[in-house]
């Protein structure tokens, strides 16, 4: 298994922006090395997954979509307050701004009755903590990538789409959209999900994906 750290981000190398996400998926074609894999991609990891499969088909046989989008005119955009904690925070130190935002990345509720959960995964994160630079580095080439339309229609692997009706990053009627839009997809919804629905359901998510990968 390949786990890509995007540039920016964990040990990965930090360079000024701007981003772009078709950067990050040449990026991650360059870590698959010529190999052909199962592509999995959550969030700004979506948009980078898909625009992987459309500008090199040949290294993904199948494409997981967890909780993004493909952009244009009919896209739904990240709830006011959402983006509104986000600014306000984006530029403190990052354990400020992780614990400011990242309960927004999961339901309502869930960070209060999973305390003890949510403290680790926030440790977790602040290990090899993003820049405030890097961040709105990538923030904005999420808004670029939005505000075009990601020929999706173009992908040829077999898709599984998977997104929360609780998401209060990408909303959900992104995934319906984006699942109706890739000829060989599935949806499968995550009634009461987050934006973070792998982490608050794991063992339903893997046993959907996995089901997926080995069908």
């Amino acid at each position: 298994m390949i786990a890509v750290e995007n540039r920016g981000t964990g040990r990965s190398p930090k360079p000024p922006g701007p981003y772009s996400i078709e950067e990050m998926a040449d990026d991650a074609a360059e870590a698959l090395e010529g190999r052909r894999a199962h592509v999995a991609g959550f969030s700004m990891g979506g948009y980078i997954a898909q625009t992987l499969a459309l500008r090199h088909p040949q290294l993904v046989a199948k494409l997981v979509l967890v909780c993004t989008a493909a952009g244009g005119p009919n896209h739904a955009f990240t709830p006011d307050e959402t983006i509104a904690t986000w600014e306000a925070h984006a530029d403190r130190p990052p354990p400020e701004f992780a614990r400011a935002s990242m309960p927004l990345s999961f339901a309502p509720g869930w960070t209060d009755e999973h305390r003890d959960e949510f403290e680790q995964l926030l440790a977790d994160r602040l290990e090899h903590p993003t820049p405030p630079e890097c961040w709105r580095a990538q923030y904005d080439a999420c808004w670029r990538f939005v505000e075009q339309v990601s020929p999706v229609e173009q992908i040829e692997a077999p898709t599984l789409v998977v997104h929360g009706d609780a998401d209060r990053i990408v909303p959900f009627e992104n995934g319906v959209e984006l699942a109706d839009r890739i000829p060989s997809s599935s949806f499968v919804p995550f009634p009461g999900g987050g934006h973070l629905l792998f982490l608050e359901t794991a063992d339903r998510f893997n046993t959907v994906v996995s089901s997926f990968l080995s069908d």
